[in-house]
């Protein structure tokens, strides 16, 4: 099957398409390279995995780097570049930022520094029927992680001012990098990432993500509708609390609608006029299931999800390097075996 990024498009918008879309926000490099045969060195091969494996779009981010660490604290951060894929711990206690002497000692990347280059050179190189999604996120979560959980939990209280600068610091460089991909005519989808739950709960209180994270995702909303381009909305989590906010902001799709912390049948039910849902594939099923477990999945998730169209086949998260290979496998081709 060819690609075809309209159907992924009018899917998003939920509208009825002609097959269920393959979408991942994040796939190890190491499983790329087994299933290309080779090493993931370029675009070129970047291309190649995304064609083969059959999705309709390229993922592209901005080059850009943090180089964020401190000896002298006990931080953890590190920057994700690949969709949740990293494996440090975020700190617990005190950051690299207690203090606006801290902030201003820090060097986030200036504009000048972000490297699109990439998005110049994909049209050039993509097969016919296949489209770019322009990705980027973290707003909020570098805001806590550069601050500690402890530090910025107390900072709520003690030094919101601290808070809102480091915040507007960094909302105002990520949305710079949306501004960019927006009005990018080799960009056909915009995806924003920003874990703001985990399976239990949301991180924070939703007065707190509506301070602190909900207007830089209302004005990528924004940026989406006044271009045409769809918008993907990934965090992982109990999102209950915070449904209305998240579709107020001007969000078309919701990944990955984590097994553990929501039921998919329950956010259709409940979202799916509003919502395009994607994912569902439990990761821990990917990591110790079969693959005729991982078929049966995908084939309920889309006798739930995908009906009246508004949903995508994929996993709870994202496909890290320790899943079985064969599973992963199992689950592209059973989306490509039911979703039709």
């Amino acid at each position: 099957m060819r690609p075809d990024i309209s159907v992924l498009i009018r899917t998003l918008k939920r509208e009825k398409a002609a097959y269920v879309p393959l979408v991942e926000l994040g796939i190890h490099p190491l499983i790329k390279e087994k299933f290309l045969g080779r090493p993931i060195l370029s675009l070129e091969d970047e291309i190649a995995f995304w064609y083969r494996a059959g999705y309709d779009y390229v993922k592209l981010q901005p080059g850009v780097t943090f180089n964020l660490s401190d000896d002298k604290k006990d931080s953890t951060f590190q920057k994700k570049l690949d969709g949740a894929l990293a494996y440090n711990w975020a700190n617990e206690g005190q950051g690299i930022v207690t203090s606006f002497e801290d902030l201003e000692k820090l060097r986030l990347p200036g504009k000048e520094e972000i490297d699109y280059s990439n998005f110049e050179r994909v049209t050039s190189l993509l097969p016919e029927g296949m489209g770019v999604i322009g990705q980027y996120g973290d707003i909020f979560t570098m805001t806590w992680e550069l601050m500690g959980f402890e530090g910025f939990s107390l900072a709520l209280f003690e030094n919101p001012d601290l808070i809102k600068e480091l915040n507007n610091r960094l909302g105002e460089l990520v949305l710079s990098m949306f501004e960019f991909m927006a009005q990018h005519d080799a960009v056909d989808i915009l995806w924003f990432s920003d874990d703001i739950a985990f399976s239990t709960g949301l991180l924070m209180s939703p007065d707190v993500l509506r301070q602190y994270f909900f207007p830089w995702l209302k004005r990528i909303g924004e940026l989406a509708q006044a271009y045409g381009k769809p918008l993907i909305y990934h965090t992982d989590g109990v999102l209950w609390d915070v449904f209305e906010d998240i579709i107020a902001c001007g969000v078309d799709a919701l990944h990955p609608i984590e097994p553990k912390a929501m039921d998919l049948a329950e956010v259709k039910q409940k979202y799916g006029q509003r919502l395009c849902l994607i994912g569902g594939v439990d990761v821990d099923l990917l990591a110790r299931g079969t693959p005729q477990e991982v078929e049966a999945q995908v084939k309920r998730n889309i006798e739930i999800a995908a009906y009246n169209g508004g949903y995508c086949a994929g996993s709870g998260n994202s496909i890290p390097d320790y899943i079985k290979y064969e599973n992963y496998l199992a689950l592209i081709e059973a989306a490509k075996k039911y979703g039709e």
